[in-house]
């Protein structure tokens, strides 16, 4: 059985990764107004890679100017963000990690405040919008548009030196909402059955490929449920079924909590042994959520993840790949002092963000 500390080889490309320790690409609000990378950005996830992590995901990044979700959301979208994304790429590949950037649109959680325009979505949704209280549903040749730009954004991540990208399909976002039965309600070729909800997803993989290297990695993040959208675990095990025929190199399933059974299913297994076995090796799979110790990386894997990604882990220790190889290793959780995680690399800024997860810091 692999260890977390164990090297791996992606199937389709033989990129080589030196452990399995996956930055999770996580929301820090450090941007500029206009979408291009701050030092205080690149710095942090350099010292990820530093650290020794496997692979380092940027933060959720818009492919369109309308697509951003939050305050200090790094772009994707103009050859102005090119220096910043080349500075990130090439710290973090010069520091021995994999650099992923993570591809999306916010959809109907794009403010107007920030975007200007009313959010978008696959149908008419309500969204906690103060500026306009509904979504409008995208016309089939914006769907077209936004695909070939989910493309000009992998196209331009590799320019700037990006091993590869991965597509955010999870938490509720554009194509979460997509695949949703809840805000996706559409009755033409991009609604109803799966295989038309899915084919927003499929489209924009299908492009990637057609406009990057065959070396160029490209993966899906996915929820496995999500209710509040209606996105369901039978859905998602079919949909594991049509991404492994996409010709994309991983499957990233966001757990929330590793170690507690789906919500809405009668399956008393963990969700990273469902997908598993749905998977049966077809396809490397990345499990996140609720990862502290070695220990629990370690089930993780014995439950059929390929590679463990980490979020909170990683914001509030830097080195936690390097300590994979020490079985006992178990660090320190929430709360963290405002100091020790200015020393482990966040800025003032983002030490404020993450005072609004309760618990996270303490004053």
């Amino acid at each position: 059985m692999a260890a977390p500390i164990d090297a791996f080889e992606f199937p389709r490309t033989g990129k080589k990764l030196r452990n399995r320790a996956v930055v999770a690409a996580m929301t820090n609000k450090q941007s500029n107004e206009d979408g291009s990378l701050s030092d205080e950005e690149i710095n942090w996830l350099i010292r990820r890679a530093e650290g020794g992590f496997g692979i380092v995901t940027t933060a959720a990044t818009h492919v369109v100017p309308e697509g951003q979700g939050w305050d200090g959301e790094m772009g994707v979208w103009g050859d102005h963000q090119l220096p910043g994304l080349t500075r990130l790429a090439t710290g973090i590949n010069e520091h021995g990690a994999v650099s992923l950037a993570q591809i999306f649109h916010g959809g109907m959680r794009c403010p107007q405040r920030l975007t200007g325009v009313q959010p978008v979505s696959a149908s008419i949704n309500p969204t906690s919008d103060s500026d306009n209280g509904e979504t409008r549903a995208l016309k089939d040749s914006e769907i077209e548009e936004l695909i070939e730009a989910f493309a000009m954004a992998a196209a331009r991540c590799e320019k700037a030196g990006f091993d590869g990208v991965e597509i955010h399909g999870a938490h509720g976002y554009l194509v979460c909402q997509f695949l949703g039965i809840e805000t996706n309600r559409r009755e033409d070729r991009w609604g109803g059955s799966l295989e038309n909800r899915a084919r927003f997803l499929l489209q924009i993989i299908e492009r990637i490929r057609q406009v990057t290297d065959d070396d160029f990695l490209l993966g899906v993040r996915i929820s496995p449920e999500y209710d509040k959208i209606g996105v369901l675990l039978e859905d998602s095990l079919d949909l594991v079924d049509m991404l492994v025929e996409s010709d994309i190199d991983f499957l990233h399933i966001s757990c929330w909590d590793c170690f507690t059974p789906p919500a809405h299913h009668d399956d008393s297994r963990m969700l990273t042994e469902i997908f598993a076995e749905r998977l049966a090796n077809r396809l490397p799979m990345i499990t996140c959520g609720a990862v502290w110790s070695t220990a629990q990386a370690q089930e993780v894997m014995d439950q059929g993840a390929d590679l463990v990604a980490v979020a909170r882990s990683a914001i509030g220790h830097a080195n936690w790949a390097s300590h994979l190889g020490d079985s006992e290793y178990d660090p320190q959780r929430p709360p963290f002092t405002a100091e020790h995680l200015l020393d482990e690399g966040l800025s003032e800024k983002f030490v404020d963000y993450m005072r609004a997860w309760q618990g996270f810091v303490s004053d």
